[in-house]
């Protein structure tokens, strides 16, 4: 876009370039999601036959899970080593480096979201399967045991209103019900 600029003398002078707006730049997020949604494309690619979207099953999803836990940074002991629940041992052991259980779970959200941004169904999303959930679910309570760490669920903050009391929800129970108005005159 060009401007010109008017001086006070009533004449113009050099032209002004005005930068048409961007775009914003994507979220942290979303440049991740995007990441992680092209690299399981390329595994979906790599895969031995390969492998549509659409034929993909929560097993496929478990055996991407796997793929990743090579490039994995955490130390995660078996139940022979012996810093098994020891969440720090004194010395190294050879115990295998995994995927930590946080970032899989993030992972798989993001996964999840982009499919649905992607065209695909809630109800055939692979990434929000059963057998997904419970190998996350055994991932975490695995790990935290080999780290000698017990998982506990986050408690939900209360709000910051006091509980109503008994005869408070009453009332306000009462207050959400419809008035109903009978009509007599007809009778």
């Amino acid at each position: 876009m060009l401007a010109l600029e008017a001086s006070s003398g009533n004449h113009l002078q050099y032209p002004l370039l005005v930068p048409s707006p961007l775009p914003p730049a994507p979220t942290r997020y979303e440049s991740q999601k995007r990441r992680d949604w092209n690299t399981f494309g390329q595994y979906l690619k790599n895969h031995r036959p390969p492998l549509t979207l659409s034929r993909c099953s929560g097993a496929h999803i478990l055996e991407f899970l796997r793929y990743l836990d090579q490039f994995g940074k955490t130390k995660v002991h078996t139940s022979c080593c012996p810093f098994f629940g020891h969440p720090h041992p004194p010395v190294p052991c050879p115990c295998p480096l995994r995927q930590a259980w946080g970032s899989l779970d993030a992972l798989i959200g993001r996964l999840r979201a982009a499919f649905e941004e992607n065209g695909g169904h809630p109800e055939t999303n692979p990434f929000g399967s059963r057998a997904v959930r419970l190998y996350l679910r055994e991932v975490r309570d695995s790990q935290a045991k080999a780290r000698g760490i017990a998982y506990e669920k986050k408690k939900r903050k209360k709000s910051a209103l006091p509980p109503l009391k008994k005869h408070q929800r009453h009332a306000h129970a009462q207050e959400d019900q419809p008035m109903l108005f009978l009509d007599h005159s007809a009778s």
